[in-house]
């Protein structure tokens, strides 16, 4: 998944739920508030906000976890 997410040709198609466990993996805690699911982790100061779009997670949102995946190095890499 977190190859999926890098790669960014198909923001649009990364499935909500894998993007969460992915999230979930790098170390984000997870915050519902109603359709809002808000990720944060210790040391990145940013929140992370991602809706349903159907089954997968709005394109400018994928943009942005890939964003602060690559600012913090959080991808391992």
């Amino acid at each position: 998944m977190l190859e999926q997410v890098l790669r960014g040709p198909s923001d649009a198609n990364i499935n909500f739920d894998d993007l969460r466990r992915l999230l979930q993996s790098l170390g984000f805690v997870e915050r519902t508030r109603g359709s809002h699911h808000i990720f944060t982790k210790t040391g990145v100061p940013e929140r992370i906000n991602l809706q349903r779009e159907g089954n997968n997670a709005k394109a400018y949102q994928v943009r942005h976890v890939r964003a602060v995946i690559v600012k913090y190095n959080l991808g391992g890499e």
